[in-house]
């Protein structure tokens, strides 16, 4: 079944994937985990990019969170990996990047 962006859903190791393209790179990732480059490896890891709140009306508006495909730590570079697998930027990720990077300036999205 594909979705609005054309990407095949596939389920590989036992996760839903949104598209062979991520399938592959979590393959790559737990090969790189188990030659022990890298450690902590995440799927689907969520980060706050502003927190729930009530407002004047007392109504409550949802947070705002990003959730990145990959997140782990790279041994070498000794540095934590945030990673997107993208074929389309959104505006509405384009958006989401500008506010991670700014709650969280010591770690950057990268896309793949």
């Amino acid at each position: 079944m594909y979705n609005k962006y054309r990407n095949k859903k596939v389920i590989y190791d036992g996760f839903k994937f949104d598209s062979k393209r991520e399938a592959k790179r979590w393959y790559e990732l737990k090969l790189l985990e188990k030659a022990n480059e890298i450690t902590e490896l995440e799927r689907q890891k969520r980060f706050i990019l502003q927190p729930s709140y009530i407002n004047n009306h007392h109504k409550h508006i949802r947070e705002i969170s990003y959730i990145a495909d990959f997140f782990y730590y790279d041994r070498k570079q000794k540095i934590y990996i945030v990673e997107d697998v993208k074929g389309i930027k959104t505006d509405v990720y384009k958006l989401k990047k500008k506010m991670f990077e700014y709650v969280y300036p010591n770690l950057t999205i990268e896309e793949i």
